[in-house]
């Protein structure tokens, strides 16, 4: 199959998906009202509740969700053939990732962008938002120490990626001091600036690597980048939204953005046909790279690309309180997730153009490899071009690099540069994954100031610059932790499970919301694919942890895989019960807006005390 007719059928099914499916979500189902004052005007403190352009704020969220998922996922999915991951990206992407991400944002927006657990315990009860709390503490904790990881193995002894990495965030500083204070809301220029500066860190990085000064400076262990990585969290989560974070996800959009739109040139201007068959016959299990079958291990591999519950933590943390307009919800949520799904897609091509034999032999390890008897062809040749050993590198990272690289080296004139785009490559996606660990971090604080101020109310006061400190150092040195102890192999199967735990937990919340505002009838929009994900993926974690942990002595995993799984259950059991109790309403009566539900939820006693705090203050 030829990989441009993959690459427009997606982008066809993006686009109809898009103008038809999101426009019927936005006026018909959630019925975004653009007149209603939105967390960031209301609460506006200047720190975390900051007005923010919509194109800005899409830059911010599509960075901060856009990780590791929709880069590695679709490559180590490849071994089932590229049939049944790019069905999934397409459909999942549309009816259920989407959905998820707008409908999350939309219940944030009304609970003046309040976490995903504090939604759950206004919406469900008490007792399962203190269930969810813990629940999705412990899943963030694993996701933002699984894309670290994947961040300190890109960057670990990359000059030149590392530079690069680097010099994103003085640039984001400037960014924001330009719209912020010389020149506000003035988002053309700083975009100007931003893009100048980042290609001259692009163009300037092999230079670095050669100069015998500068080069030492930002050649660094793994050991070293792993203590960074969590500095650099720490900050981001601490200074006011409109200095780093928000600015450097917005700058890093356009490198992420522009690679994936060159991409998309290379396999238009080369039309590179898919080597991978449409099925192989791994798809009943037995893989050199994922053990299981692809029922279900599909939906858990490929994450973030179709549907992601890392996404309701942002949807639920930063950027509902900097949405300016109800009418944003649509291009931010449903746009960004669509975004990252043609990512996905590009990802799956990539991966898709290297022969079977070459693709098995760097993403499996040598002894799975050798067992399959199958002959490497290009890899020779490929590992002498990009000056690497590229043979056994599980993961997907170097594979990506690798079939990135070679669509671009196959362009007229550009041959004899495939080892500058192989490193560029690397770059480009320890940056992706980085701007979703800065925005995690932000939201973890969030959630343990949350937390905490249920029995301390101070901590709930978001400016109150002891709590910002305590909850952040607490906060990041746990997950930093986790990246210094740790590696892949032993956090990444777990962040898999737990990750689509979360976004069947956030639809089944949405959905119970969803019929209290007397909008049932569309309740199966979100109660489908949320049931849908939490059956596959329970049964994942169930196969996890008696094929693969247990079988391996492996207790420490198999223990924290079902007491997520029990936390889950017992959400997805109160959510259940709840809509029986909802749908026994009769009448629906208004609430203080005028609109008509079915019950009226007010918010905790600690978190209206801290509203009225932030309304005086502002």
């Amino acid at each position: 199959m030829n990989a441009l007719t993959l690459l427009f059928a997606a982008l066809c099914c993006f686009a109809i998906g898009y103008r038809f499916y999101g426009l019927f979500l936005a006026r018909r189902v959630l019925q975004l009202r653009p007149e209603r004052t939105t967390p960031a005007l209301r609460l506006a403190d200047g720190h975390d509740f900051v007005e923010t352009n919509r194109y800005v704020l899409f830059g911010h969220h599509f960075a901060a969700i856009a990780a590791a998922g929709p880069l590695l996922g679709p490559v180590l999915a490849a071994q089932f053939g590229y049939l049944p991951g790019a069905l999934w990206i397409m459909i999942g992407a549309v009816l259920g990732g989407a959905v998820h991400d707008m409908v999350i944002l939309f219940c944030s927006v009304r609970h003046n962008g309040r976490s995903l657990a504090a939604i759950a315990e206004s919406e469900i009860s008490p007792r399962i938002g203190q269930a969810a709390s813990w629940a999705i503490l412990f899943i963030l904790l694993l996701t933002l120490s699984g894309l670290s990881i994947a961040v300190v193995n890109a960057m670990a002894e990359s000059t030149w990626g590392t530079f690069t990495v680097f010099a994103t965030m003085p640039i984001a500083v400037l960014m924001g001091l330009y719209m912020e204070k010389w020149r506000r809301n003035d988002v053309f220029g700083a975009s100007f600036m931003g893009v100048v500066l980042l290609l001259a860190a692009v163009l300037a990085g092999p230079y670095v690597v050669a100069n015998p000064v500068l080069a030492p400076f930002f050649t660094l262990t793994r050991e070293q980048i792993a203590l960074f990585v969590p500095i650099y969290g720490f900050i981001a989560s601490v200074l006011p939204v409109w200095l780093l974070l928000c600015p450097r996800d917005y700058l890093s959009t356009y490198l992420k953005i522009g690679t994936i739109a060159l991409l998309a040139m290379g396999i238009v201007f080369l039309r590179p046909t898919l080597q991978m068959e449409p099925v192989t016959r791994f798809v009943s299990g037995g893989g050199p790279i994922i053990p299981g079958p692809v029922f279900p291990f599909l939906f858990i591999t490929i994450a973030c690309g179709a549907i992601s519950g890392f996404h309701s933590i942002i949807a639920t943390g930063t950027t509902p309180k900097m949405i300016r307009s109800e009418k944003d919800i649509l291009f931010v949520g449903y746009g960004a997730m669509l975004t990252e799904g043609a990512v996905a897609i590009m990802a799956l091509i990539a991966a898709c153009v290297l022969v079977p034999a070459d693709y098995f032999a760097i993403n499996a390890r040598p002894e799975a490899f050798a067992q399959l008897g199958m002959p490497v062809q290009n890899l020779p040749a490929l590992a002498e071009a990009v000056q690497e050993n590229i043979q056994g590198r599980p993961g997907g990272a170097v594979s990506l690099a690798v079939g990135m690289a070679y669509i671009f080296s196959s362009i007229p004139f550009m041959k004899h540069l495939m080892g500058y785009w192989y490193h560029f490559a690397i770059m480009f996606e320890a940056v992706f994954i980085l701007t979703a660990v800065d925005a995690g971090t932000r939201v973890g604080r969030f959630f343990v100031q949350e937390m905490i101020g249920k029995v301390f109310p101070r901590f709930n006061d978001k400016r109150w610059w002891p709590g910002i400190l305590l909850t952040s150092a607490l906060f990041t040195a746990s997950w930093g932790y986790l990246v210094y102890t740790g590696d892949i192999s032993t956090v990444w199967p777990l962040f898999g499970m737990s990750n689509q735990l979360l976004a069947s937990c956030a639809l089944i919340v949405a959905t119970t919301m969803l019929i209290r505002l007397n909008r049932g009838r569309y309740a199966l929009l979100t109660a489908i694919p949320g049931v849908f994900m939490a059956g596959i993926t329970l049964y994942a974690g169930y196969l996890n942890v008696f094929t693969n942990y247990l079988p391996k002595s492996n207790y420490l995993l198999a223990v924290l895989s079902l007491i997520i799984m029990v936390l889950m259950a017992a959400v997805f059991g109160g959510a259940f019960l709840k809509w029986m109790q909802l749908l026994r309403i009769a009448e629906p009566r208004p609430d203080s807006t005028g609109d008509l539900v079915l019950a009226v939820v007010e918010e905790p006693k600690h978190e209206r005390r801290a509203t009225r705090q932030g309304e005086f203050a502002s």
